[in-house]
């Protein structure tokens, strides 16, 4: 082994950084387990839990999609929470790449954010994800096992809220749903195993091509209505939020249909929708009941 290589062994658990795989995925919630000693690509948010589901398998180091950050800067919050937990990671601009697409992330990306054990790779604003990707081989590797962080299930006035569109289950099939997933492309799958009446995510300050509201017109040829709300107006990763503090930025036919519109409280619109599917399921019970 060559004197340079001995140095990154050192670094990288005693493997050479020449040998670290790279994993580019769309999602994180399901890893491979390869991506265990891994530096990941994900096109995932950059959140606490998006950390803890690559932290969780065992990867090296990951770079995520800061999803314009927003309110609270909690497009970012996972930066943190992975400097606590011993996992390098960084964060890619909107604007460069788009959210839910990791393959772009890797061609386009630029790096936003970074935690103090990117930083101590060399990973710095402005470089590219390759660059990026490149440096974060060094990373230290393995990390202690971690805790998952609470995964909410909350109602409000009959309306769910999770913090992840991946969090829903069949039995949530014809509810209205505040999700704190952003809009882009794979977050329609998880939305069409459920069929929603209504579903909400947040629009990753929409970024390159308009990404973060993606799944809507995919969404429209499922018959299931979507909206997004604006970055800056919730926390992403946070349903609640999406739900009580969220401006809708976005909207799919189907959902215009059912009164949701561009610049409307989330709250009011979301109400509107449960009421009015609740009491469409009262009179189904009723006239079962008389027959």
């Amino acid at each position: 082994m060559k004197k340079d290589e001995n140095k990154a062994a050192a670094n990288t658990g005693g493997t050479s950084s020449l040998n670290v795989p790279v994993i580019v995925k769309d999602g994180v919630v399901v890893l491979p387990p390869e991506a265990n000693g891994a530096v990941v690509v994900g096109g995932s948010n950059a959140t606490a839990f998006a950390a803890y589901y690559a932290a969780r398998a065992g990867v090296r180091a990951t770079i995520h999609h800061d999803c314009g950050i927003g309110r609270d800067e909690a497009g970012v919050s996972g930066l943190p929470w992975a400097d606590q937990h011993g996992m390098a990671m960084a964060a890619v601009a909107t604007d460069s790449a788009r959210a839910g697409d990791a393959e772009d992330m890797f061609h386009r990306g630029i790096i936003s954010r970074v935690n103090k054990l990117a930083a101590e790779c060399g990973v710095e604003t402005g470089q590219t994800v390759a660059q990026a990707v490149e440096l974060l081989k060094s990373a230290p590797w393995p990390h202690a096992d971690v805790e998952a962080p609470v995964e909410e299930r909350v109602f409000v006035d009959g309306i769910l809220c999770i913090g992840s569109i991946s969090f829903a289950t069949p039995e949530d099939t014809g509810l209205v749903v505040a999700s704190g997933s952003h809009g882009g492309r794979s977050a329609a799958p998880f939305s069409r195993d459920f069929k929603p009446r209504l579903v909400f995510f947040n629009d990753a300050g929409f970024g390159a091509d308009h990404a973060g509201a993606a799944c809507l017109p995919l969404l429209d040829a499922d018959g299931i209505a979507a909206a997004t709300v604006a970055a800056d107006s919730a926390r992403i990763g946070d349903g609640e939020s999406t739900l009580k503090e969220g401006i809708i930025s976005a909207v799919n036919e189907t959902a215009y249909s059912l009164g949701a519109r561009v610049g409307q409280p989330a709250l009011d619109i979301a109400r509107t929708v449960a009421a009015s599917a609740k009491q469409q399921m009262a009179i189904k019970i009723n006239i079962k009941q008389k027959t």
